[in-house]
């Protein structure tokens, strides 16, 4: 997977704790959260699993869905999983293709 900006979300679970931020490097983002490199919200909560992502043409255009998204409600965020994944399957193996 190329370097693009991308907005993407992690869960705990199916339903669970839910985590949106943003990067330019997918792949590695995720290995790192996955590996508990990231300190934060993401390492305290054991966020770790790729439910969903999407990809944006400038790193502008990211951050300001990646804003979006944090100010949905809950319903929202689950209704926009489940449209893209319905099963939360974890998307890394995915993304590293």
């Amino acid at each position: 997977m190329e370097r693009k900006p991308c907005v993407y979300i992690l869960a705990s679970k199916r339903n669970g704790t839910l985590y949106t931020g943003v990067t330019s490097n997918l792949p590695q983002r995720i290995h790192q959260h996955r590996m508990g490199a990231v300190p934060g919200f993401s390492k305290m909560y054991d966020v770790r699993s790729l439910v969903y992502f999407e990809m944006h043409e400038t790193m502008e255009a990211a951050i300001t869905r990646e804003k979006q998204i944090k100010e949905w409600n809950r319903a929202w965020k689950l209704r926009l999983i489940e449209g893209a994944n319905p099963e939360w399957c974890d998307l890394y193996d995915e993304i590293c293709r």
